[in-house]
């Protein structure tokens, strides 16, 4: 990286993320690494329209969590258990990447107990959330390592995701 480069990362505004979406009673919280661009201009966890989180997990329940307004599709992630966030708090980063993180902050993973006493399992939304596998594990929680839903995981097939994905919601009785 050249000093150009890496004076306009510096300088670029510090992003902050979104607040968690978890229910008292969740058992599973999908843990992403950081929204991307898109997600941060709408206040909506992936809101990416080639993001396929939505679709695996309507694809799981048999839901058009799609065809459903934003706050339906958070109300359905609720009454299902489910809860999302993501690791980092905030950082400075140009797109939306996760190999452009830069001077991350860590949101206080310890709160998901408080949040949701009963929480059994964090499924890490690829590979940049996993890096929070052994502070998690050390709160008493289950994690996994899902496959990103990210557009920029082409290499695999949706078909694909989706059968590791739902054996991740089933094997927390989801």
């Amino acid at each position: 990286m050249n000093a150009a480069t890496t004076k306009a990362r510096a300088a670029a505004p510090r992003l902050r993320g979104l607040a968690p979406v978890i229910a008292r009673d969740a058992r599973l919280v999908v843990l992403g690494s950081f929204p991307g661009e898109a997600s941060l201009r709408a206040q909506q966890y992936y809101g990416h329209p080639r993001n396929q989180f939505w679709a695996l997990l309507g694809a799981i329940w048999g839901v058009d969590l799609r065809g459903l307004d934003y706050a339906e599709r958070l109300a359905e992630l609720r009454r299902r258990r489910v809860g999302l966030w993501d690791l980092y708090a905030s950082c400075r980063r140009e797109g939306s990447l996760d190999q452009a993180i830069e001077a991350a902050r860590v949101n206080d993973l310890a709160r998901l107990r408080r949040l949701a006493p009963g929480l059994v399992r964090v499924a890490h939304n690829g590979g940049e959330s996993a890096r929070a596998s052994a502070r998690l594990r050390a709160l008493g929680l289950e994690t996994l390592r899902l496959p990103s839903s990210s557009p920029a995981n082409a290499s695999w097939s949706f078909a694909r995701k989706l059968e590791v994905w739902r054996a991740a919601f089933q094997g927390a009785g989801l």
